[in-house]
């Protein structure tokens, strides 16, 4: 296992003069440390598994070697030659934008297959040849069951977050690509978490792979702060809300769509501007509120943890776990979209009393060292910790303004209440008011009887 100090050169990676140009006049110096770890040897053709952080440029890592080992030959229709595969559209379309200018330099052709978008514009990309596929595992799969797509002459293979590729939800259809590829080709395995369910891959498809891990764990980042927040349940909407109308962009992370649907709501009722970003929106609704966030538009990402992975935004210094995630990967992730490229971050994990120890638990499996902190809506710690403010009240889309949340408030659903405690509290409620109108209707009735 390698670990360089990524003093090397681009120029010294015997790299195409066309790639060599480009980098510069992109205004890429010097290789990341797990550019320069992998380069060497995915340029020899090697099987290759790395491991590097969110933002420390994995993409250019396993791109420039594909590039430039597909360079100068030419795919027949339907055909590619070389395949990237990713765990969301997000990051397929993320992965193309990086590896586009290099691969203009080269001539190679490249398509984005993924799921949401015209699958008929799809097919015809892949009709009139294109070198490079970039592709999100089941849209990639209905292009093979249309005999629209043949992974037969793909000689280059990368996985790009191995580890999320091995969830059930993922595996057979990843399988089942790599099973039709090429046999002799090279597969590559990226990701900022490698762990025991990446052998599965590793012992079947890659062959004497070299093995680089670079870069600290998420909690050894040192221009990343981590921070949880202890809150009253019942205020946890109210925090939630002036942090959101911080000075500065932020990335709230929430479980489900409705909640994050809610949230946002809410947050523009109480003029901040926010935007929804789930798996229940349209692939153009996604890419347009990921556009206005990244242009300044929209200040607030809510977000499920569709937007863990592959998202990247210059100068975003704050992520919220609105609802803490169970599984320190996600932690990871999540945690990975902020501090990017040796840039500074917070992250902030908000909590009741109640979840304090299983969050903690889950965050030291992480590495993750924090800050523990408890804090009311309101309060000059909260602002100094997250820079949170009291937001405008003005409705940005009309309409009246949201009230206030007031600490009696019962908690948000999605804010730290499970599903099945908000239905459950739901139930009672309605069987409540149901046992309440059958004993008016009786007493009513008893009325009109002795009337």
């Amino acid at each position: 296992m390698n670990h360089p100090d990524g003093s090397a050169s681009f120029a010294g990676l015997r790299l195409p003069a066309e790639v060599l140009r480009t980098l510069s006049a992109l205004g890429v110096r010097e290789p990341f440390p797990i550019q320069a770890a992998t380069l060497p040897d995915s340029l020899e053709g090697r099987d290759v598994l790395g491991r590097g952080r969110t933002g420390s440029g994995k993409t250019l890592a396993f791109g420039l070697p594909l590039l430039t080992r597909t360079a100068g030959r030419r795919a027949a229709p339907k055909q590619p030659l070389a395949l990237v595969l990713v765990p969301t559209r997000e990051l397929a379309q993320q992965v193309t934008q990086d590896l586009a200018p290099y691969a203009e330099a080269l001539r190679l052709r490249m398509t984005t297959v993924v799921g949401g978008l015209s699958i008929g514009r799809q097919t015809a990309a892949l009709r009139q040849g294109a070198e490079v596929v970039v592709a999100t595992p089941g849209r990639l799969h209905d292009l093979i069951e249309r005999n629209a797509c043949r992974l037969g002459s793909v000689r280059i293979t990368v996985l790009d977050e191995a580890d999320q590729m091995c969830d059930m939800g993922f595996l057979p259809q990843v399988t089942d690509a790599l099973d039709q590829v090429h046999p002799d080709g090279q597969r590559m395995l990226f990701s900022a978490t490698l762990d025991r369910d990446v052998d599965k891959l590793v012992g079947r498809y890659l062959h004497d792979p070299v093995v680089h891990s670079v870069d600290p764990p998420a909690g050894a980042v040192t221009t990343m702060e981590h921070h949880v927040l202890v809150v009253h349940g019942p205020d946890r909407y109210a925090v939630v809300t002036e942090i959101a109308a911080r000075d500065g962009r932020v990335l709230l992370f929430l479980d489900t769509k409705h909640a994050v649907d809610q949230l946002t709501r809410h947050l523009r009722a109480s003029g901040v501007p926010a935007g929804a970003l789930h798996g229940g929106k349209s692939q153009p609704q996604r890419t347009r509120t990921l556009a206005q966030f990244k242009d300044g538009g929209i200040t607030v990402l809510v977000a499920t943890g569709v937007a863990a992975r592959g998202l990247h935004i210059d100068d975003l210094d704050l992520v919220v776990n609105v609802d803490p995630p169970a599984d320190p990967k996600d932690y990871v992730h999540r945690a990975g979209r902020t501090a990017r490229a040796g840039a500074s971050g917070s992250v902030v994990t908000l909590v009741t009393a109640g979840a304090r120890r299983e969050t903690s638990r889950m965050m030291a499996e992480a590495g993750v060292e924090a800050a523990v902190t408890k804090v009311r809506s309101g309060e000059a710690e909260l602002s100094r910790i997250t820079g949170a403010r009291t937001p405008s009240g003005t409705p940005l889309d009309g309409g009246p303004a949201a009230p206030r949340p007031k600490n009696t408030n019962a908690p948000f659903r999605g804010l730290g209440t499970s599903k099945g405690a908000s239905r459950g509290t739901g139930d009672k409620s309605r069987k409540a008011g149901e046992a309440r109108k059958l004993a008016e209707a009786r007493k009513a009735a008893l009325v009109r009887r002795n009337g």
